[in-house]
């Protein structure tokens, strides 16, 4: 089942503009390694679950896969062939936002190599352009 909020204090809300670049959650923190966006947009709760199935399956149960991002925002839309008016329509699905430089999931607990093919697979589920980081280990 896709990821969405148990409640909410507004059910609908305005879309919004994303401007600038992700100061927070552009780094590695629980994995060794990470998938970090590297374009603005809205990535679905569906396509969030299709790239932690398509993560975890390629693993076969090794490691840890870390999502880092949730969907918070409720994108509506009004059924085809209906008139104008009427108010806004319902809720279709939820959305999370992103900035250029967020993390969207982690692994941890597995060689370079398999990360970086588990990624691979991921990235192609993702609606834009992904890169592979390493975790900055302090001496």
């Amino acid at each position: 089942m896709p990821l969405m909020p148990k409640r909410i204090k507004h059910r609908k809300q305005m879309r919004g503009k994303i401007r600038g670049n992700a100061t927070r959650g552009n780094t590695v923190a629980f994995g060794e390694f990470g998938l970090q966006v590297m374009e603005p947009g809205w990535i679905t709760a569906r396509q969030i679950e299709a790239g932690r199935i398509a993560a975890t399956h390629y693993l076969h149960r090794e490691g840890k896969v870390y999502i880092r991002i949730f969907p918070h925002k409720p994108v509506s839309g009004k059924p085809l062939e209906t008139r104008m008016g009427k108010g806004k329509g319902e809720t279709k699905h939820w959305v999370a936002c992103v900035k250029p430089g967020t993390v969207l999931f982690e692994i941890g607990g597995v060689p370079e190599d398999l990360a970086k093919n588990a990624f691979r697979r991921v990235a192609h589920k993702m609606p834009f352009r992904c890169r592979l980081i390493h975790r900055k280990h302090s001496l």
